[in-house]
């Protein structure tokens, strides 16, 4: 785990949060903050093998929210709902592994908003590192 990792990890773990080692790898981190809450920690060479875009200088604020959906179909409807709402859909190559896909999205602010539905019981396909 990279240095930068270790330390966010320290950080956001300190008020007690849970690491879901599931979801965890060397590259990354997922903490459980509460039951429909998980958080993922990333390493900045992790970052860049999802986007393009780039990361923000250090002392700035920036941050990609992602949120599980209940259905693929409703991972495309909010990609759609993106597009007529002033954002822009698909600003990362879209995944689609049968048991799971995920879009990505700005929102008019700019800032990077992911939706993604996998299905449930399918978790061992998860691609890991």
């Amino acid at each position: 785990m990279c240095q930068c990792l270790t330390a966010s990890l320290a950080f956001q773990s300190s008020p007690g949060f849970e690491l879901n080692p599931q979801f965890s790898t060397k590259s990354g981190a997922c903490l459980v903050w509460s039951e429909a809450i998980h958080t993922m920690l990333i390493s900045h060479a992790k970052w860049r093998s999802f986007t393009e875009l780039h990361l923000p200088p250090g002392g700035t604020a920036g941050h990609m929210l992602k949120c599980s959906l209940a259905s693929h179909e409703s991972v495309d409807a909010m990609s759609e709902a993106a597009l007529v709402h002033g954002g822009r859909a698909d600003v990362n190559p879209v995944q689609d592994l049968g048991f799971m896909s995920t879009r990505d999205l700005t929102a008019p602010d700019g800032n990077l908003r992911g939706v993604g539905w996998i299905r449930k019981g399918r978790l061992e396909l998860w691609p890991r590192e």
